[in-house]
């Protein structure tokens, strides 16, 4: 389910690209703070795909989703003046998206049956026009397999795998969206992937 990817292997063009969005965020958090209505509707257009396709793989259904993904926004916009810059912005987001998905789920108090319409999920697939129909289908009863047995994992090595496998996400970037320490997301990851292989073992 994905190793460690290194999409750089210079350290400079990361650096830049991440100085050039500190800048951008900073300007963000500035223009709301001095009343610029605007600002928070950029900030949303910027994460509301990224919130929303979090949520709904962690609870499963698109309603849950929507739900989650409306108070993840609720809930920036009330504190986004108090965000201090510890984060980046991305980080901050996707931490209130982990704790209001992990508040709905508890709620609900049972994971609902999947009921995701890849055609309305919103999910953002890669193009796999050169397949035939035959490997397509494969690919499909695969991957909603995977999906079907990270909904089988408890919530704190369902999360850390998400982030990491769905998200792209390094070590770092989790265990500060966490709030646990990098060894923690190591080990979360690794039994939550093995939990998936054990449960899909037993289907496949």
């Amino acid at each position: 389910m994905g190793g460690d990817r290194r999409r750089h292997r210079d350290n400079r063009p990361m650096t830049l690209t991440a100085s050039a969005s500190l800048r951008d965020e900073t300007r963000l958090l500035e223009r709301h703070r001095q009343g610029d209505a605007e600002a928070f509707g950029e900030l949303y257009r910027q994460f509301e795909t990224m919130v929303y396709n979090l949520a709904l793989r962690m609870s499963g259904n698109p309603a849950d989703a929507e739900d989650i993904t409306q108070e993840t926004f609720v809930r920036a916009y009330r504190h986004l003046k108090k965000f201090k810059g510890k984060s980046s912005l991305k980080t901050w987001i996707y931490r209130i998206a982990i704790n209001c998905s992990n508040t709905r789920l508890r709620k609900r108090g049972q994971r609902a049956a999947r009921q995701v319409d890849d055609g309305e999920a919103r999910l953002e697939r890669e193009s796999d026009g050169k397949r035939s129909p035959e490997e397509r289908a494969v690919a499909t009863d695969l991957s909603e397999a995977v999906r079907a047995g990270l909904e089988e994992l408890p919530a704190h090595y369902r999360e850390a795998v998400l982030l990491r496998d769905f998200e792209d996400m390094s070590y770092a970037e989790i265990a500060q969206i966490l709030g646990v320490r990098i060894g923690t997301v190591r080990s979360r990851i690794a039994r939550g992937r093995e939990q998936v292989r054990q449960w899909l073992e037993t289907r496949i």
